[in-house]
């Protein structure tokens, strides 16, 4: 005899809920996380962009309050200043003006006869000159056979250039009064420069600086310096690349003026 048994059938397996579980808390987790990684890419970004924005604050503050790089391109100043010379200038003690508003800081040095300045010209304010005081306000200036006279007294210079004969008329020259708040200003270089004796004298306001040091000179003629032409720019720029070490003075960098 067979006994029978009451066997229940097996329960149908429910679909297994744990991996689905997981992967939403694992996406719950990552939420967070990729939020805090965005919020520290976009902190990164704009705290790069606050400190590029502030090296170009200071650094324009420094070229308009403080000093500034430019060239030499012309050969007026040669005895002293070479053609290629590229001089930091001091400007913070000459009273720098202020941007759009025009007002000038106060001037805490005062121009003496030879000193070398940096001044805007007389003729173009946008131009600057740079030349040496051969004569401040109320003096009398003459040049006799090459030299200098300052209220009848010869002035020793041992700066200065001459190639021409003594009868070059730029060799004789006055004499002259210099007015009150104007300067007379020369090359070093005398028979090659364009200066007081060619468009007058500097008003005191003109100076703007005065060159302290040379930090690089490259040697290249004045046209080279002036071309503006962009495509003889940028043949200029690669050859100063290519040449950069056997061209560079370099027995002229960090000379003090």
């Amino acid at each position: 005899m067979y006994s029978l048994e009451l066997i229940e059938p097996p329960a149908l397996a429910e679909p297994e809920q744990a991996p689905v579980a997981t992967k939403a808390a694992t996406v719950a987790r990552r939420a967070p996380e990729t939020l805090r990684q965005r919020k520290l890419w976009n902190w990164s970004i704009g705290s790069y962009i606050k400190r590029l924005l502030l090296l170009a604050v200071i650094a324009l503050a420094v070229r308009i309050f403080v000093g500034e790089a430019s060239v030499v391109p012309t050969g007026s100043m040669e005895g002293t200043i070479l053609v290629g010379d590229h001089l930091f200038m001091d400007k913070l003690l000459y009273g720098p003006e202020i941007p759009l508003l025009h007002w000038r800081l106060p001037v805490v040095k005062q121009v003496h006869r030879g000193d070398i300045i940096v001044f805007r010209y007389p003729k173009d304010p946008s131009e600057t000159f740079l030349k040496r005081v051969a004569a401040v306000g109320g003096d009398r200036l003459e040049i006799r056979g090459g030299i200098l006279y300052v209220n009848t007294r010869p002035v020793q210079e041992p700066y200065a250039v001459h190639h021409a004969p003594v009868q070059n008329e730029k060799e004789s020259w006055g004499p002259t009064f210099v007015p009150d708040g104007s300067l007379f200003v020369m090359g070093d270089n005398r028979d090659n420069s364009s200066d007081s004796r060619d468009w007058g004298f500097v008003p005191i306001q003109n100076v703007i600086g005065e060159p302290l040091f040379v930090f690089w000179s490259y040697d290249a003629p004045t046209a080279r310096w002036l071309d503006e032409n962009p495509g003889h720019r940028i043949s200029f720029y690669a050859s100063i690349a290519e040449n950069f070490f056997s061209r560079t003075r370099w027995n002229r960098t960090g000379m003090l003026l």
